[in-house]
This record gives C-alpha cells, structure tokens and sequence, in this order.
C-alpha cells in the first residue's frame, strides 16, 4: 500500500510524543520508567527540533509514525505498536533512503527488533559502542546502509 509521507505539523507534536511513548513501551526494555519520563519532555524541547521530520497519517488523519533525519542519518524511527507490520516504518526508511540519502542509523543492541527490520532494508552492522551517547552502559550497533 503506498502511504503518502508529509512534514508533521507543530499541532502535530503531542501526538508525535504518544507514538514514541508507545512505541518505547512496546520495544525498548532497556528503558525503565523513569528513563521514559526523564525523555519525554527532552523529546520535544530537544530531540526533535533539529531533525527534518517526516510522518504517515492514519486514515483518521492521526500520525501513525514518523522518521527523524539529520545529517545522513536516521536519528529516530518510531511506528504506533498498533499499525506495526503494516509497511509505515518501511516506507518511512525508503523515503528517507531514496529522498534524504540516509545511510545510517543507530539501534540499541537490546533491540533484536529493530536490528531484524534495518537488516532486511540493506543495513548492517559498521560498529558497537558499548556506551548509548548518554554515557549509560547500554549498547549501541552502529548501522550502515550496504547496496
């Protein structure tokens, strides 16, 4: 199904945020409680304020995921748990693949999900830091696209 891929609106943000949230609960163990809700508010102020973002809307016009992208790179990825497997996050990659020239992307090591799904679009692992970029010993797996 081809979904068309738009800029999220500011209106958009709140929603944004529940996607996140409820992507992390479903995927991210490594995540407590409290990590989420010290990110939550970071999310907005910071996290995405310098990402182009990109997003595909439900047929209710609700954002059903969004992609973040800098630099070559996809900074974030995240799919509402209840329209996962339904191709969004895949056509969010290929247009940040194809439109943007995204080549890379970073996945939690505890993320046998994520790494599975970036595996089948063509990436692979470049490298593992065995810090995340908050200095918490929580693995990172480099990712790098191979064509």
């Amino acid at each position: 199904m081809p979904y068309r891929i738009e800029t999220p609106h500011t209106t958009d943000l709140p929603r944004l945020l529940e996607v996140w949230e409820a992507a992390v609960r479903a995927s991210h163990d490594v995540l407590d409680e409290h990590d989420i809700q010290v990110l939550k508010p970071l999310l907005i102020s910071h996290y995405l304020a310098p990402l182009q973002l990109t997003c595909i809307r439900a047929a209710d016009g609700q954002v059903s995921g969004f992609l973040g992208y800098a630099a070559g790179k996809v900074e974030l990825l995240f799919v509402d748990p209840a329209e996962q497997g339904r191709g969004i996050g895949k056509a969010l990659l290929e247009d940040a693949i194809s439109r943007l020239g995204a080549a890379q992307v970073d996945v939690h090591e505890q993320n046998p999900r994520a790494l599975q799904f970036y595996s089948s679009l063509g990436f692979r692992v470049e490298r593992r830091s065995p810090l995340e970029s908050g200095g918490r010993p929580l693995p990172i797996l480099h990712l790098r696209l191979i064509r």
